[in-house]
């Protein structure tokens, strides 16, 4: 849990990592603010190996709410580096996941590969190949932005059923053109996206991509399509892979403690790529075991890093790991 792990010329010094998750507080210019900086500082200040930041949008039309953070803009970039040179100054590696909601997104103006509603959602427009060529170039600008503000990694939201995991996914990618049918016609809009990103970052710094490696229904993606599509992203010069599930549509779904590791396993094996595992994890002694029996690279705890930022301090105890500022704090026998 306490090893460290070197992706390109990043060193991340723990294999603990924060996941992206909405906070919701940016209002509607995107711009991060003091939450931002209060909320992720202390789960650096709390030793996380690597944060990565919520899901920030690469467009305003693609924002999964009405608060979340935004990279569309130059104006965004002074913000993010902030935040990130805090992070970093405490020991944390510090990623930042960029997102397009597609026809999952908050507002009216919903785009998606396809002229199908997610359930509850307005009906969405279905993108003509010149505006997928748009869309890239948005995915584009929000890379250059991420390296002009400095992060370490940069994360391609492709899960929960927003843009590129709509294209994925036969249950919302019926489209009859080279962007449809398909495995290989379907993947083509992420890898795309991949060579864009790519374009604009540098070539030492970790690209990950988040997927969701089943959508629990009948006729849609399964674990087998994702070890395919993982295959294809190590080809395409990707380095790690963020493996969640689910989210295309409304499924029933067993849960609990490490119920999706055996995706993160699965493509971890089939395709010879580094993998975050993520879901319910809380303790430590099933963050060892994952790591230990090499199912994940690393983990990630999501809500468990939300009820206690200092998660990683009291798994370890020693002095050394503790910020000065609070070694007062510590155990004298």
């Amino acid at each position: 849990m306490f090893a460290p792990f070197k992706l390109k010329s990043i060193a991340i010094p723990n294999r603990i990592v924060m996941p992206p998750m909405c906070m919701y507080s940016a209002g509607d210019d995107g711009f991060v603010t003091d939450w931002h900086l209060v909320h992720y500082g202390a789960r650096a200040v709390g030793k996380v190996g690597l944060i990565i930041l919520e899901a920030t949008a690469v467009e305003k039309r693609g924002r999964l709410s009405g608060g979340d953070l935004g990279i569309w803009d130059d104006v965004q970039i002074a913000g993010l580096s902030r935040l990130v040179e805090f992070c970093r100054a405490q020991g944390s590696a510090v990623g930042i996941q960029i997102a397009h909601g597609g026809r999952k997104s908050w507002g009216d103006d919903l785009v998606a590969p396809s002229a199908l509603a997610f359930p509850g959602y307005p009906v969405p427009h279905a993108l003509g190949t010149s505006e997928i060529r748009d869309v890239v170039e948005s995915w584009r600008q929000a890379a250059r932005r991420a390296r002009l503000a400095g992060f370490d990694l940069l994360e391609i939201h492709g899960a929960h059923g927003y843009l590129i995991h709509e294209f994925l996914s036969p249950l919302s990618n019926q489209r009859t053109d080279e962007y449809g049918g398909s495995l290989e016609n379907r993947m083509r809009f992420l890898l795309e996206v991949v060579e864009a990103v790519q374009s604009e970052w540098p070539g030492d710094r970790p690209l990950c991509v988040r997927l969701s490696a089943v959508d629990y229904l009948e006729g849609g993606l399964t674990i087998t399509d994702t070890v395919e599509i993982a295959k294809a992203l190590k080809a395409k010069g990707v380095d790690l892979l963020d493996i969640s599930s689910g989210g295309i549509l409304s499924a029933r779904i067993e849960t609990g403690p490490g119920y999706q590791v055996p995706f993160a396993e699965a493509v971890k094996k089939g395709a010879g790529i580094p993998t975050i595992a993520v879901g319910l994890i809380t303790s430590p002694e099933l963050v060892q075991e994952i790591l230990a029996n090499g199912r994940a690279d690393f983990v990630a705890l999501g809500r468990e890093l939300l009820r206690n930022p200092y998660w990683v301090l009291e798994a370890k105890k020693e002095q050394e790991l503790w910020p000065e500022q609070y070694h007062r704090a510590l155990p004298t026998d």
